[in-house]
């Protein structure tokens, strides 16, 4: 999925679908641009979307609008779910294993199943077998119905016996080195930005709600891309330097300050689009209700 699409996708995840979840390209276009999308570059993205499902567009009069699919809607309540509301209970010692024989034939099935064992968590112990601490099953079931690919793959629950620890499985299977410095990174860069803006506020000033908006959605934007690097393991099986909490309640409390003013602008930008239903009553508008995350510490 191309940079242009996630943006899209992100603004109507986060603001769109909890009004109405249609918009008109103009206010689109007006809200991408300080984002840094041109407004050649949101028509292109809004056609190619359309074309593949993830967008249904309409025409009244001379408007064109873009709403969300069924289909779209699926993947952004996973996404919200993986991402807002992460599993946090104890690991109960067994491994669940999933090993695949796809044949050549199929191969862009397998990486398409690869990206989406990622997406879930799963680690590689080899190129064809990998491994989760937490019981996935519903979920894979879900990922191999949707790729026509049941005779393919096995699924099982195991326990881990002798020759090497659990936490050298966890180094085996998951980079941490990486997602620790991915973690580090984002403490570095966002930390400074929430801890002068918290600041301001507490000083009586008002952030400028485009400020908010722009920065609340790099923020999302870059949180967004933990779940295919940060596998959400049980806490006993990281590490005890472990930054994912403290990178986690970063963004919660972060994302917490900017919603609001980010809030305001949306609004502003929207409430200048022709009023244009054909023929339906008009959706009314509700503000989202605020997720919070539990942070891992």
């Amino acid at each position: 999925m191309s940079h242009s699409q996630d943006m899209v996708f992100t603004l109507y995840g986060d603001y769109i679908r909890y009004r109405g979840g249609e918009a008109w390209i103009g206010s689109l276009i007006r809200l991408l641009r300080p984002i840094g999308l041109s407004g050649q570059a949101v028509r292109s993205t809004l056609s190619r979307m359309a074309r593949k499902g993830w967008l249904k567009s309409r025409t009244a009069s001379r408007y064109s609008f873009y709403s969300l699919t069924p289909k779209s809607i699926r993947l952004l309540e996973e996404g919200a779910q993986h991402i807002f509301q992460p599993r946090a209970d104890p690991w109960d010692g067994r491994w669940h294993v999933l090993v695949y024989s796809i044949p050549e034939a199929k191969r862009h099935l397998r990486r398409k199943m690869v990206r989406q064992l990622r997406w879930l968590g799963f680690g590689a112990l080899n190129h064809a077998t990998w491994i989760s601490p937490r019981d996935l099953h519903d979920e894979v079931e879900q990922v191999v119905n949707a790729f026509n690919i049941r005779p393919y793959v096995d699924f099982f629950t195991a326990e881990h016996r002798d020759f090497s620890s659990d936490a050298e499985i966890v180094a085996r299977c998951w980079n941490l080195k990486r997602l620790r410095k991915y973690h580090a990174a984002l403490i570095a860069r966002y930390e400074p930005l929430y801890q002068q803006d918290k600041a301001r506020i507490k000083a009586g000033h008002r952030l400028q709600p485009e400020a908010c908006f722009v920065r609340r959605f790099k923020l999302i934007e870059e949180y967004l891309s933990s779940p295919y690097v940060d596998p959400n393991l049980p806490l006993e099986l990281l590490p005890e330097d472990w930054l994912g909490g403290r990178a986690t309640q970063l963004f919660q409390e972060y994302h917490e300050m900017l919603v609001g003013e980010a809030e305001t602008f949306v609004e502003t930008v929207l409430e200048k689009a022709p009023k244009i239903t054909a023929g339906k009553p008009a959706v009314k508008r509700r503000t989202p209700q605020r997720r919070s995350l539990s942070a891992r510490k």
